[in-house]
């Protein structure tokens, strides 16, 4: 591969309760100026929905994501219906999961899309982490 040539990025689908896959990517359009990548979809899971009919639109969405690079899922509460659809969607090195989005992985799953999904994943993952701190009075203002 040369220095030039474009790599297919990969896809990102954010699925969630209600709301918060729509709030958690305003605020990401917020924060990079505008800039969000096409392959990035939404799925809120609704109240009672059952788990094969979020699924099948799960899938539908995979399609569309998946330009080569595989799709990285992201979901709110493990255990509950989102997770439970992305565990049945994890293919390893096409689909990878991960539980308890945030703002942080997010923002890093957008920025580093162009690696190898297992790298966008671990890089997601570690900014769950490493951006949760207990703040303290005495961080430079």
């Amino acid at each position: 591969m040369t220095e030039n040539s474009i790599t297919t990025p990969v896809g990102i689908l954010l699925l969630t309760h209600g709301r918060l896959g729509e709030a958690l990517l305003e605020c990401a359009r917020h924060v990079m100026c505008g800039q969000i990548p096409e392959q990035l979809a939404i799925l809120s899971a609704g109240q009672d929905e059952p788990v094969d009919d979020v699924e099948n639109r799960a899938r539908q969405l995979l399609l569309t994501l998946d330009q080569g690079a595989g799709v990285l899922v992201l979901t709110d509460l493990l255990g509950a219906t989102p997770a439970r659809v992305a565990t049945r969607l994890i293919e390893p090195g096409r689909v990878e999961a991960l539980s308890g989005v945030s703002l942080p992985m997010l923002l890093r799953a957008i920025n580093y899309r162009a690696k190898p999904l297992a790298d966008v994943a671990k890089k997601a993952l570690l900014a769950g982490t490493e951006c949760t701190l207990a703040m303290t009075a005495d961080v430079p203002r």
